[in-house]
């Protein structure tokens, strides 16, 4: 291309380029959606959710990067963050559980942080509007957990083998401990570690749009613009 057409074609579309790099940094620094493929954090966040990440929340970063420029808020407990697996990089949708300092266990999917152990109350789980036939059909039990913090609903799968229990364990600084709503669904910090403050790429805060896969991924309409708090 000579410099003459490369003239002519930067004229022609140099507002879309423009418009294209700023709506990629904005999705890259500030904010951006994540499509949710798994029932990792039943009932909270269901698959085909369309979740809405503030990422500045956690440090203003330049696009592109993971360099930050401001340090932001740190993750509390209770919050959904998105952050990137330990094992493969991929973006996961966990609920912090502990924080730097805090001291974590679970027996029998009761959950413990520093020394204070989480109340349950049943809830009927045909509350649960959109739930997947596949894991209706598992007989899950919904319960309210609170006492920690933010309460907030979890889901029991009891026929499902999976580590309901595990020993006590410190959270090191710069690190933190993640599962997921779904508690015996969910490959979390139980199975690959704590999560290094630099990989949290930011809140979830919301549900955007939502997606049926049993439905032939007919709009959820009942969840749109769903706060996640």
């Amino acid at each position: 291309m000579t410099f003459e057409r490369l003239r002519t074609w930067w004229r022609a579309y140099r507002s879309t380029v423009l418009f294209l790099c700023l709506m990629l940094g904005f999705r890259s620094a500030w904010a951006d959606w994540v499509t949710v493929p798994t029932g990792s954090m039943n009932p909270t966040i269901l698959e085909g959710d369309r979740v809405l990440v503030d990422k500045h929340v956690f440090g203003l970063r330049i696009p592109f990067t993971r360099v930050h420029l401001t340090a932001g808020e740190d993750p509390a407990r209770g919050d959904i963050v998105v952050f990137d697996s330990p094992v493969d990089g991929t973006s996961l949708v966990k609920r912090v559980i502990g924080v730097p300092g805090d001291v974590v266990s679970v027996e029998g999917d009761r959950l413990t942080v520093n020394g204070h152990t989480a109340h349950y109350s049943a809830r009927d789980i045909e509350s649960v509007r959109g739930l997947l036939a596949a894991t209706a059909a598992e007989h899950p039990l919904l319960l309210r957990e609170g006492g920690l913090g933010k309460p907030h609903d979890v889901m029991i799968l009891p026929g499902r083998l999976a580590r309901r229990s595990f020993e006590t364990l410190v959270v090191p600084d710069g690190r933190y401990f993640m599962m997921g709503d779904n508690r015996d669904n969910s490959a979390d910090s139980r199975y690959f570690g704590f999560v290094p403050r630099s990989d949290i790429i930011g809140r979830a805060t919301r549900v955007i749009v939502s997606f049926n896969p049993d439905r032939h991924y007919a709009p959820r309409s009942d969840r749109f613009f769903l706060p996640l708090s």
